[in-house]
């Protein structure tokens, strides 16, 4: 009894409507205390709202984990910026018009109407965003979708009793605890939770403060925590990467200022580019895989990809670039075989349309890998020796755009990054050599550094350092120091970028999905995901994006928030994973 007691003045020597009142951002009379007898607490990121999530398609796994700590900006990170969340969709100014549909968990709304049409039940938003930044922009959200809570709970910088805390669990469990103590006549409450972790803290805090109810000779409350499944959603590619840039163009601002604690450091984008290709159209991806469908019935259990024609497997070369046309170029192309290697692996070789057209691969020939089996790597494509002719009334034409398949990654900006295209450029300077495959001596010889493949069956190059493809990595001495420490690899290889850098990697060897012992960790590269391209030399954008409201400030109210990002291309979310990123090529 003494500790249910204790707790009661550590919170607050009383509790009334008005002092409960004091942790609501809304301007409402709360329900009379004798009339509730439930408490329904929903949260709101991906509970109520399915709020965009950092892109793991767009991101690394460490900057990943960089964007949700707000101990790496000094103005909070992806969850304290309400310009993120602000950008969900077409951004603030279209949504609200709409009330963003699309982007709600719809059940729980439905619970959320049921609360708000039942008498005696206290209907609650709780969330750990703060109170400072994000109050306008939630009730705004929420209005929108005719949705009325008794309560929304932000986290505030100092709590009514002076409170201060040190975690968002922290701040929910003080705030739920006033409730309980409040509507002392509730004998029911439900808590609607999406994070693993929050639902196990809900339940220890209910379990304890029953434990605590009955020392004091009291009835405990029903108490149930619900376990919401998270629907993951993400912002439009472009969109997030110039919000992240803002939220970086912030920090940088503020530590040049010196406002930070002294250790923080001004940060920079950069991106990791795993190979340059002909970018294939969703459509026409379908279309391939239906001729592989088609033409081999018998073959199932594939991982299809269809999406791209090797250039290069590294950042392009200036001059290659320029002799194909560009970044973004578009090239036509025409399906003349089907191949397999070992019946792991099915591809279609192409050749361009019009015939004289020029173009660049690094492969023995032009070729789409369209599926593969477990194990199979999408290099196995160059080891394919039997290729079976497309039908005359199968084949048809396709349209390629050049792009990048790149990861991009937050590193401080004295940091060493990737080199310069003419460093790279210098590098993979064109030798005349090929990459070496089982029985590749017995392929023809083939004249190198041709553009226009004229009459010949085959196109290929390769780049590689002043030591060979031999000296990649490789070990030995040089002056001492042991070469290939610290990421370098023999003369002109790549040097890596930061401590325990691996140096230069082929696409030969990225490891898959299914196998990344070693490889680039949590960067490993996915060949089923491509990318919108970036402007050469990183993230770079037309137009300034205008600073947030200063804490403390309004939020902008209808037509004061810009336009961000340029034209949308997002669909709406339905409630699954987030977009497939092949649709902004």
């Amino acid at each position: 009894m003494a500790s249910y007691h204790a707790n009661r003045a550590a919170y607050g020597h009383t509790h009334t409507i008005t002092a409960l009142s004091r942790w609501s951002i809304l301007d409402k009379k709360l329900p009379p205390v004798e009339k509730i007898r439930a408490i329904h607490v929903y949260d709101f990121d991906n509970t109520l709202f399915q709020t965009p999530l950092p892109n793991p398609k767009l991101w690394n796994m460490q900057t990943l984990g960089q964007l949700g700590n707000p101990e790496i900006f000094i103005n909070g990170g992806w969850w304290h910026d309400p310009r993120i969340l602000a950008a969900t969709g077409e951004g603030v100014e279209q949504e609200e018009k709409r009330a963003w549909d699309g982007w709600w968990n719809e059940k729980i709304v439905e619970l959320v109407r049921l609360s708000m049409k039942q008498n005696d039940a206290l209907c609650v938003l709780l969330t750990g965003r703060s109170e400072q930044g994000f109050s306008q922009l939630i009730k705004r959200i929420v209005a929108s979708k005719g949705l009325e809570f008794d309560m929304i709970g932000l986290k505030p910088t100092v709590g009514p009793n002076n409170e201060r805390f040190s975690s968002t669990m922290g701040f929910k469990q003080v705030f739920i605890r006033a409730m309980l103590e409040t509507y002392r006549m509730a004998n029911e409450i439900r808590i609607y939770e999406d994070r693993p972790k929050h639902v196990d803290g809900f339940r220890d805090f209910l379990a304890d403060y029953n434990a605590q109810l009955v020392g004091a000779g009291k009835n405990p409350i029903i108490a149930e925590v619900i376990r919401v499944a998270e629907l993951s959603t993400t912002l439009d590619p472009v969109v997030e990467v110039a919000e992240v840039q803002h939220l970086i163009n912030i920090h940088n601002a503020l530590v040049r200022e010196r406002r930070g604690d002294g250790r923080a450091k001004p940060l920079v984008i950069r991106k990791t580019v795993f190979f340059t290709s002909y970018m294939i159209q969703p459509p026409d991806t379908k279309r391939l895989i239906a001729l592989l469908n088609s033409m081999m019935p018998e073959v199932d259990d594939l991982k299809y990809l269809a999406n791209t024609i090797l250039i290069t497997p590294r950042p392009c070369p200036k001059h290659i670039l320029e002799r194909i046309g560009g970044m973004n170029s578009k090239m036509k192309w025409e399906v003349s075989d089907i191949g397999t290697y070992q019946s792991n692996l099915w591809a279609a070789r192409v050749r361009p349309v019009p015939g004289n057209a020029k173009f660049h691969t690094d492969n023995p020939s032009p070729s789409v890998v369209l599926g593969l089996r477990r194990g199979a790597r999408p290099p196995d494509v160059n080891k394919i020796r039997q290729w079976q002719p497309v039908p005359s009334d199968k084949t048809f034409v396709f349209e390629t755009t050049v792009g990048e398949k790149v990861m991009l990654r937050i590193e401080r900006e004295d940091q060493a990054g990737d080199q310069s295209d003419d460093q790279q450029d210098r590098q993979f300077s064109h030798k005349g050599s090929k990459r070496k495959f089982t029985s590749d001596d017995d392929r023809q010889s083939r004249n190198n550094g041709n553009y226009g493949n004229g009459t010949r069956e085959y196109h290929t190059s390769s780049h590689q350092g002043r030591g060979g493809a031999d000296n990649r990595n490789r070990g030995g001495y040089r002056g001492g120091t042991p070469r290939g420490n610290r990421g370098g690899g023999g003369r002109g290889g790549f040097k890596g970028s930061g401590r325990g850098g691996k140096g230069y990697r082929s696409l030969d060897d990225v490891d898959t999905r299914e196998n990344s012992q070693g490889g680039f960790g949590s960067s490993t590269v996915s060949y089923d995901d491509t990318l919108p391209t970036l402007p050469q030399g990183g993230p770079q954008f037309q137009q300034p994006i205008p600073p947030p409201p200063q804490y403390g400030h309004p939020f902008p109210q209808l037509g004061q928030w810009p336009a961000v990002g340029g034209a949308p291309t997002q669909a709406r979310p339905v409630g699954g994973p987030g977009p497939d990123l092949q649709n902004f090529y």
